[in-house]
């Protein structure tokens, strides 16, 4: 007798767009698909989020522009949840969207302009713990710490720049001192140093406040 085989178990999946003939378009795509199994669907990226930390799903397809959050502000509330679903962005392809999608903590990205088996590829292989961007050197991005940390931790980050003690970041962060030992033991994790002292210096050889009204800013 031949071994029997199960096949896996579909990817479960959540969708998000603020077009609805674009949410319509995509649930049935996904409902079509044996792969997939689509959980819900939403219009607004809080009611996607609303959904996502109350049932499991394992990837979420966004629109860039979702109202009212946005797509970049979603997807950075969602990278501090462990329990998170890895997102891709579905969007047109202009402003530098990739890009900004994946400094966000996004795991992909499909242009509205490419084929819907695009689509649907990038999910799985999403699902399969890989990143998709296409057009984008990932491993050029991935050697920048600073794009692995979340938005939290860069403004610890950016707080350790100006001297303050745990106690101040606290108050100014509005966390506890615990919370705020926990973040800072996470960031010299990811910047590779073993205390404050390295982190600043990290921080400024690194020029991560050289934007445009922000600390290091020479303009």
């Amino acid at each position: 007798m031949q071994p029997v085989t199960s096949k896996p178990a579909p990817i479960s999946i959540m969708l998000a767009d603020s077009n609805p003939l674009v949410l319509t378009a995509m649930s049935e795509i996904f409902d079509r698909d044996p792969r997939f199994s689509l959980v819900a669907t939403s219009a607004t990226a809080e009611g996607f989020l609303g959904t996502v930390m109350r049932v499991p799903v394992q990837v979420g397809v966004i629109g860039w522009d979702l109202p009212v959050l946005g797509g970049a502000r979603l997807i950075e509330v969602l990278r501090e949840q462990a329990s998170a679903p890895r997102l891709v962005v579905y969007a047109d392809e202009t402003a530098d969207v990739p890009r900004l999608a994946m400094a966000a903590g996004a795991a992909g990205f499909s242009p509205r302009s490419g084929a819907v088996e695009n689509l649907l590829e990038t999910c799985t292989s999403v699902a399969a713990g890989k990143m998709v961007f296409p057009f984008l050197d990932i491993r050029e991005l991935q050697q920048d710490p600073i794009r692995q940390l979340s938005k939290r931790e860069r403004s610890i980050l950016d707080a350790l720049s100006k001297g303050l003690t745990n106690r101040e970041l606290s108050k100014e962060l509005g966390i506890s001192t615990n919370t705020v030992k926990f973040h800072l033991s996470n960031l010299y994790d990811k910047l590779s140093v073993r205390n404050r002292a390295q982190a600043i210096a990290f921080y400024y050889s690194n020029r991560l406040g050289a934007v445009p009204g922000g600390p290091g800013d020479s303009a």
